[in-house]
């Protein structure tokens, strides 16, 4: 970040909480701090702090400061704001946020930056169900110890531990599978909502998250593929499982290998393509959402889960070669380009 430009927290004109005040687990100026360092000011400065405030930055990377530099971007350490608008900030743009002068204004800082969690790539149900439900348990989870890994090794045993429940034919009981796998997809968004809340992102957790997944999606096709052989007497459904089962880990490794090695800046994995979007990166990239385990869950309650094989059988081979596909055409403009 060296060469970029510099941020002074200065104290707001008007009334203000204190700026160590708690705000998502974060102090209200560390938090700032933090996000204009994720947004690219090279320095952050914070004029006339207090012990107390002095306590709450430690770590930082904050500078304390009796007066603004010359020509730094002022900012009232009141305002709460996220990574983006610092961004925006840092680039020249007018500052934007939530101004925290009294408690009564915190809901509301608070809710303006679980919104900024949400991603322009969510799928629909992901977005207007799923994300109310795991945003309002970070809410709750931003405050204490818990890491965004430890909530994903969390999410991944709720997973695993609905497989069982598609060996059976009942309804009951595949109903219990297909809302312990729904819980595991909602309470995944918590582990990278929290690692954004508590800036502790890393790129041995987006892994862990990534191949988490994997994980939870295979064993629970190896046991539709096992309950519709059972019920069926025949031998076709193991087929199905396992296309479906070596089609999510051919597909899991091609993504790894081309979006998760080697040095990278940003999110570790936002898209299959790594160039530029086409029509089947774009299919790809819908494929990839997780609104298919509504369908199981719906098929569940007509004791129909593991039928979902099938359908998986053919659409996630069909995935990894649109995978593969992608990956010549990125290739391909490579190649052009140099």
């Amino acid at each position: 970040m060296s060469g970029g430009p510099t941020l002074a927290l200065v104290a707001p004109e008007g009334p203000a909480v204190a700026p160590e005040r708690i705000v998502l687990g974060l102090p209200l100026a560390r938090r700032t701090v933090l996000a204009a360092r994720r947004g690219g000011f090279s320095r952050v400065t914070v004029v006339g702090a207090t012990p107390a405030l002095a306590a709450a930055l430690e770590g930082a990377g904050a500078e304390l400061v009796t007066q603004a530099p010359p020509g730094a971007v002022l900012l009232s350490w009141n305002v709460v704001a996220q990574t983006k608008q610092m961004k925006e900030l840092a680039a020249g743009a007018a500052s934007t946020g939530v101004p925290v002068a009294s408690p009564a204004d915190l809901p509301r800082a608070e809710t303006f930056l679980l919104k900024g969690l949400i991603k322009d790539t969510e799928g629909f149900m992901s977005r207007y169900f799923d994300r109310a439900i795991s945003l309002a348990v970070s809410r709750r989870l931003a405050g204490t110890r818990i890491t965004p890994n430890q909530m994903t090794l969390i999410a991944v045993a709720i997973g695993v531990a609905g497989a069982p429940f598609f060996l059976s034919q009942r309804p009951a009981v595949q109903i219990v599978g297909g809302l312990l796998f729904l819980l595991h997809s909602i309470l995944d968004g918590c582990d990278g909502e929290l690692a954004r809340l508590k800036f502790q992102e890393s790129r041995w957790g987006g892994i862990l998250d990534f191949w988490g997944d994997n994980v939870v999606h295979m064993a629970v096709f190896a046991a539709m593929a096992v309950g519709l052989a059972r019920a069926t007497g025949e031998d076709w459904p193991l087929a199905c499982g396992a296309s479906a089962v070596l089609g999510t880990a051919a597909s899991a490794w091609v993504v790894h290998q081309r979006t998760m090695t080697g040095p990278k800046d940003g999110p570790l994995f936002t898209s299959v393509a790594t160039r530029r979007e086409t029509t089947v990166s774009r299919i790809a990239d819908a494929l990839s959402r997780r609104d298919f385990i509504y369908l199981v869950l719906i098929m569940s309650a007509f004791g129909k889960a593991d039928w979902f094989i099938v359908l998986a059988a053919v659409a996630v081979p069909a995935f990894f070669l649109a995978l593969l596909v992608v990956a010549w055409n990125d290739r391909r403009v490579a190649r052009s380009v140099s």
